[in-house]
């Protein structure tokens, strides 16, 4: 991991299309601005990780599904 200190105002380039700035830093909370094209996603890691368990759970709900069906089916085929 790069830790990089920064002051209010100032920003951080990532690639050539991606800035990070400080809008504003007090006591144990820090207020980012993210400059990024469209087509990135930029979300919160409990959103994402929610959203990772929540996909693993369908995934794992399709597939008790089937092959639910597949053992009730009269061919053997869902």
């Amino acid at each position: 991991m790069l830790v990089l200190t920064r002051k209010n105002g100032e920003t951080i380039k990532i690639g050539d299309d991606i800035e990070i700035t400080i809008v504003s830093a007090k006591n144990d909370q820090v207020k980012i601005g993210i400059n990024a094209p469209k087509n990135v996603e930029i979300l919160r890691k409990e959103i994402y990780d929610q959203i990772l368990t929540e996909n693993q759970q369908a995934s794992q709900d399709i597939f008790s599904l089937l092959h639910f069906l597949k053992e009730n089916s009269p061919t053997g085929k869902p």
